[in-house]
């Protein structure tokens, strides 16, 4: 059986708490090469069978979200939780130097999201898929808004030597 490594885990949103954390477990798998039991493991629960019950009935512990996203690898409950409250996560920039391959992902998930808005309002584009999209380049354009920032307002240096 070949592993499937062609979705787009960067467009992907997910659209319940069980599907986020369906797709928390799947990410780890296809991603990380990790099962639901190695998932337990790093996670520190003895029973794998409970994480199996918090994926079928959708609830979850909540001082349990942290370590099954860290386990996976991926934070889709957390996004999940924020977009049903109708807030947009960003991640913390590094600060680190553009490279050219960031502007011509953030140049594709523009012309992507509108070419999706143009079809949608026309008709041809499903709901969900459109706004998976646009809120995937919001999130691009938010995190090269704080890279800015950052770089405006540049942070300690401690890695240097100590006066």
């Amino acid at each position: 059986m070949k592993a499937s490594h062609s979705r787009n885990w960067k467009r992907v949103q997910p659209t319940s708490l069980r599907h986020a954390l369906e797709l928390c477990k799947e990410y780890a798998r296809e991603r990380r090469n990790v099962s639901i039991e190695g998932i337990a493991v790093r996670m520190g629960v003895t029973d794998h069978w409970t994480i199996y019950k918090w994926i079928q009935n959708g609830r979850i512990p909540a001082n349990m979200v942290h370590p099954y996203e860290m386990a996976c690898g991926i934070n889709f409950v957390t996004r999940f939780m924020a977009a049903s409250d109708n807030k947009l996560l960003i991640e913390i920039p590094t600060g680190r130097a553009l490279v050219d391959a960031d502007v011509v992902e953030l140049h594709n998930g523009f012309g992507f999201a509108l070419q999706l808005l143009t079809d949608f309002y026309s008709g041809k584009a499903d709901a969900g898929a459109t706004t998976d999209a646009l809120m995937t380049h919001l999130n691009q354009v938010a995190f090269h808004h704080a890279n800015v920032i950052k770089h405006a307002a540049p942070e300690f240096q401690f890695d240097g030597p100590v006066i």
